[in-house]
């Protein structure tokens, strides 16, 4: 290096990164400060030929997998799509770090001239473009996570989840933004800058897979694999109307990650999930399904055994009639919910119930989740946060702005303090036991009169509030409390944010809880709500541990009853519908 300035480095780096996009795929005329919904500028920009808009737009990963196969669409063609777009996302939204275009076509050649042989696909994900947020490495490439320190030192190795992406089939061509340091929840960085959010550019694109969520909403990416601590890929796909899907821990491998963090701090603290961000259920079930045929658990010490079966193989838990208990838990007990969420859960409540596949019971967990969020932030700053404030600081670099007031060093905690946390943390995990077996548990109970015999998945808001602007998320605990509890959780899509959604009022004798409902309650009452039109309202769904197959499918089952003119489609941002072209 020839400076230890943050800022000689960031020049450098997107000077790289500028490099590596063809002079063809430059926009003709940088995007327009009045212009907030990036979404149809695509289009206009003039750069995509029809067939590119096709394979971009009509199919979803697993219509594009099986016309790979049919030959119908030939994998340097879909490639050549994907980086030609992703491009364009990048130079509207900044959603980009590593760039691979080069390497993805030549992988595209060779993917093709495999299947023109006679032989059979690699695996389910043969042809498909998969984009992959920074903390991935990728032998080559830099996994610099927005940090100076980390830039200009390409990894050595693949991760893991790269190698069983690569041996499934499927074409890496572009890794994408994030926080700065990972733990915020708006991606920007020195290094790379802000990430904006396509669908309304005065609303944070999420964190830390922000990246991720904008290049997806822009349609550069089909496929997506972002990494959750405490809702990193559950955030990004609620700012962007995607579907995504947090494992527990040890379900797919998360080994070979760059985390800005010294090796193995995880594991005192709460280990990160890696998991799918896509634009339909199916696709999901893709991921889970080319991940386990590759026995990951023969490549990551982490990961236990688990097979997969795919939605489309029937299996007895879904061909009989047993109806689907459903627990609809309405707030977490440390911040409100908004009116427009607490409706939104009620409306799909309504809808659900309506539907012979499924039961509903209301259920207060307040007392049990409330105990989470404190002990989420105790856990993730046991270090300290030292060692991330040791690598800004070896390049003089500031914090960014949602850190500023929120990240300061502290003495690292004991090996006491460690083990009281953790011990903490297992008795909760105990206690949520009791929830999935009676819909209760020592600390909590149910609304619904003398209990249930089972619970199979919770639904949830995201969120206590709609996509907020810029830097203004401030609670995670209805994503978190799911990661310290080891959970695996996903998104839903239902529908947009409306005129009508405008009205309510939080309770007028509600006192806050504490800071955080306080803070909470800033972003509605005599707030300018029109921000939040048309942004995406989501819902959570929730399976007890290590359930993922479960989790898919129940999503599924919750989704078609949602969206029913399609059942197996994608959310549409513009009609509130699924789209069943090509599906």
């Amino acid at each position: 290096m020839s400076t230890n300035d943050w800022k000689d480095i960031s020049v450098r780096k997107k000077e790289e990164q500028l490099s590596r996009i063809p002079p063809s795929y430059h926009l003709p005329l940088t995007p327009t400060d009045d212009v907030t919904n990036y979404l149809s500028e695509v289009r206009r920009c003039g750069l995509l030929t029809e067939q590119e808009i096709s394979i971009t737009e009509v199919y979803d990963a697993t219509a594009l997998a099986a016309a790979i196969r049919k030959r119908e669409l030939r994998v340097v063609d879909v490639t050549q799509a994907f980086c030609k777009r992703a491009a364009i996302a990048h130079q509207f939204t900044n959603c980009l770090t590593e760039i691979l275009f080069e390497e993805a076509l030549d992988r595209a050649r060779f993917l093709d001239a495999h299947l023109d042989s006679g032989k059979t696909p690699l695996g389910p994900l043969h042809g498909v473009p998969v984009s992959l947020k920074d903390t991935f490495k990728i032998k080559g490439y830099d996994a610099s996570i927005g940090l100076a320190a980390r830039c200009f030192q390409p990894a050595d190795e693949n991760s893991v989840l790269v190698d069983l992406l690569l041996k499934a089939g499927a074409v890496l061509y572009c890794k994408t933004n994030v926080p700065q340091t990972l733990v915020a929840l708006d991606s920007h960085n020195n290094i790379f800058g802000r990430t904006i959010n396509p669908l309304h550019t005065a609303l944070t694109a999420g964190g830390s897979s922000g990246g991720e969520g904008a290049l997806l909403a822009m349609r550069g990416s089909v496929l997506g694999v972002g990494t959750d601590v405490g809702g990193s890929i559950r955030i990004p796909s609620m700012c962007h109307g995607l579907y995504g899907l947090k494992p527990s821990c040890q379900r797919i491998p998360y080994a070979g990650q760059e985390e800005g963090q010294k090796p193995a701090a995880s594991k005192v603290s709460i280990s990160a999930s890696a998991g799918p961000i896509a634009r339909s259920m199916r696709d999901i079930d893709l991921f889970f399904t080319a991940i386990s045929k590759q026995k990951p658990w023969e490549h990551d010490p982490d990961v236990i055994p688990s097979p997969w079966t795919p939605l489309s193989t029937p299996t007895p838990d879904r061909t009989t009639k047993k109806t689907l208990t459903i627990g609809v838990v309405r707030t977490d007990g440390i911040t409100t919910p908004h009116p427009p969420i607490s409706n939104l859960l009620t409306e799909v409540a309504t809808t659900l119930s309506h539907s012979n596949k499924l039961t509903l019971v209301e259920l207060n967990l307040a007392p049990l989740l409330s105990q989470c969020q404190p002990l989420v932030n105790a856990l993730l700053s046991i270090e300290g946060a030292n060692h991330a404030f040791d690598l800004l600081e070896s390049f003089n670099e500031p914090l960014s702005p949602w850190l500023q007031p929120r990240l300061r060093r502290k003495p690292p905690g004991n090996l006491d303090k460690a083990r009281e946390l953790q011990a903490r943390r297992t008795q909760l995990q105990k206690q949520f036991l009791d929830v999935w077996k009676t819909g209760s548990s020592s600390s909590s109970s149910s609304s619904s009169s003398g209990g249930v015999n089972e619970i199979d998945a919770l639904i949830c808001p995201v969120a206590p509030h709609p996509v907020p602007p810029i830097d203004t998320w401030n609670s995670v605990n209805y994503t978190a409390a799911f990661n310290l509890l080891d959970l695996p959780a996903g998104v839903l899509p239902v529908r947009t944010f409306s005129t009508r959604d405008l009205r309510g009022e939080m309770e007028s004798s509600g006192v806050p809880v504490g800071s955080w409902d306080k803070y909470n309650r800033s972003l509605w009452t005599n707030f300018n709500r029109k921000v939040y039109m048309d942004s995406p309202l989501c819902i959570q769904v929730v399976a007890p541990r290590l359930q993922e197959e479960k989790l898919v499918h129940i999503m599924s089952v919750v989704d078609s009853i949602l969206h029913r003119d399609a059942p197996s489609g994608e959310f549409d941002r513009g009609k509130n519908k699924t789209s069943s072209a090509k599906l």
